[in-house]
Order: C-alpha cells, then sequence, then structure tokens
C-alpha cells in the first residue's frame, strides 16, 4: 500500500479544500433533506423519507440539530448508522445466494447527513477523479468502458500489426466492494483533503454496522473493522 501511496500527487487545491472544511448550514440539511427520495424502504428508524418532509415544520428543528452535530461537531454516528441488509429475490423462487440482490436501508438521519456531505463532495470531485473513470461522476456513463472494450477488440481484429496483440479480460471485483479504512484516510490526505472533512468522512465509514432481515426479523449484528 505504502508504495501506491507514495505515488500519489496532491489534486485538490487548498482553496477547495477549505470550502469543504466551512461548518454546515441549517438550510443545506433542509435542502438536503427534500432531495432524498421520500418513498425508499424504512431503515431500522422505522421511518420513512415521506415523514420527515410532510412534517419538517415540526421536526425540522430537531432533525437539523441532530445532523449539525454529526457534520459540525464531530460527534460519532455510531448511534444512528445502523444499516439492515435486505435481500431481494432477482428470479422466481431463487434457490442460490447469486439470485438475490442485496440492499441497504438505513435510517434517515444518516442519510442526510450522508448525502450532505456528498452533495458539498460533488464541487470538487472533478479535481480528484480521473478522467479516465467513467462511474460516479455526472456527466459520465460506464458503459464508455464496454464502447471503449469494443473498439479495441476491433482494432485487434482488423488492423495488421508488425508484432502480435493480444487482450487481457481480468474478473475484478467491482469498485469500491472491498477498501482498508487506513487507505482510504491515508488517500484522501495524500489528495488534498485536509484533516477535519477527512473525519468527517471516515465517521461514516467507521461507526457502521449491519443487521439482516430475514423471513421478516431483523438477526445478527455485524461491525466491520
Amino acid at each position: 500500500m505504502n508504495q501506491v501511496i507514495d505515488r500519489v500527487q496532491p489534486r485538490l487545491s487548498p482553496c477547495k479544500a477549505a470550502i469543504l472544511d466551512h461548518p454546515f448550514s441549517t438550510e443545506e440539511v433542509r435542502i438536503t433533506t427534500f432531495l432524498i427520495s421520500p418513498n425508499k424502504t424504512p431503515g431500522p428508524d422505522g421511518m420513512s423519507r415521506m415523514f420527515y418532509q410532510k412534517n419538517w415544520d415540526i421536526v425540522g428543528h430537531k432533525v437539523t440539530a441532530a445532523c449539525l452535530h454529526c457534520l459540525n461537531d464531530g460527534i460519532s454516528m455510531e448511534d444512528i448508522n445502523s444499516t439492515l441488509i435486505v435481500l431481494i429475490p432477482k428470479v422466481r423462487n431463487p434457490k442460490q445466494i447469486k439470485e438475490f440482490r442485496p440492499i441497504s436501508l438505513c435510517n434517515v438521519i444518516y442519510k442526510i447527513v450522508a448525502k450532505a456531505l456528498v452533495s458539498r463532495l460533488r464541487m470538487v470531485i472533478d479535481d480528484v477523479i480521473s478522467k479516465s473513470q467513467s462511474a460516479f461522476i455526472p456527466g459520465r456513463l460506464i458503459i464508455d468502458n464496454a464502447l471503449i472494450g469494443f473498439e479495441c477488440l476491433h482494432a485487434i481484429r482488423n488492423r495488421k500489426w508488425k508484432m502480435g496483440s493480444f487482450a487481457i479480460k481480468l474478473d475484478m471485483m467491482k469498485a469500491y466492494d472491498r477498501v482498508e479504512w487506513t487507505f482510504l484516510d491515508t488517500m484522501m490526505r495524500k489528495l488534498g483533503f485536509y484533516g477535519q472533512w477527512v473525519a468527517k468522512m471516515m465517521n461514516c465509514v467507521s461507526t457502521v454496522s449491519f443487521s439482516f432481515v430475514i423471513n421478516g426479523e431483523v438477526c445478527g449484528l455485524i461491525k466491520p473493522s
């Protein structure tokens, strides 16, 4: 890991890094709350997003205070960062685990906090992510990589090369499926993010716990490390 980290050069300017560290405002929390899809399945808190949006005049000040405590004061998100894992069948009468699609259900408060961080991160993400990364960036499509692959194969088949050519297909895990926390922390600092912002992001990552919904009942408790 150190060999990779040592080659990373800062990409985020001090000016933009400082923008990320500005305190979050009440208005940012309100806007973020209403950007969340209202009809998603509830998480461990049992509350829908629509409840908070429809009753914002009543619960808004308490929700805002809770979110700002996490965003600005750095308190641990462990109490709100619990997630339910539910397996959704991809086929009729599934018999194997690969025939299920897992989805994660989060508490609404945590969802607001995480989305507020994401909304601010989007302001600088183009400076950090390589141009060759075609997913997770507005205006870029993951299908572009497939098109490039087809073009490369077409060129190999139809051009006469002085030397032989070949293509290698790698079966790789999806991006970000497995990332060590220490690597994520160190990489963000190397890219130019300030320590305060890194701490907020790691607060989201390192405080999560998982339970599973099996036959309508919540089972188990997993705390990643």
